[in-house]
């Protein structure tokens, strides 16, 4: 990938990440981070809604069948450690209830939220 094509999708990945956490927003749930980056990995979105905290990966494909499918088990894997170590980092939120989510983001649609969109076996 040329340097040109790699800061394009950073820009566009961003442009992403903004509009999932103006949907997300608008569903009343608060943003605590905003690409929150740990030796695991990054987590793009970290929101709050009463109890419940949210580990959210924001996908932005061409079509939703794609954005679904691009949120891999090893990448489950990876955003899970990155929120153990979140966790670790701040303690006053560990004692809420946790959940992972995926928020895919279509060109000329409304953003799709997918609420427990996988689960971390122990």
């Amino acid at each position: 990938m040329t340097r040109a094509r790699r800061v394009s999708a950073e820009r566009h990945g961003h442009r992403s990440e903004a509009i999932a956490a103006w949907w997300l927003r608008l569903k009343l749930y608060r943003i605590v981070a905003r690409r929150y980056r740990t030796s695991a990995g990054e987590i793009d979105l970290i929101v709050r809604r009463g109890r419940v905290l949210v580990f959210v990966e924001v996908k932005a494909r061409a079509d939703f069948r794609v954005a679904a499918d691009a949120v891999s088990p090893r990448q489950q894997h990876r955003i899970a450690r990155a929120a153990s170590q979140f966790l670790a980092a701040r303690p006053d939120l560990a004692g809420l209830d946790q959940r992972f989510d995926a928020v895919l983001v279509i060109r000329r649609t409304w953003p799709r939220h997918l609420p427990d969109a996988w689960r971390v076996s122990p």
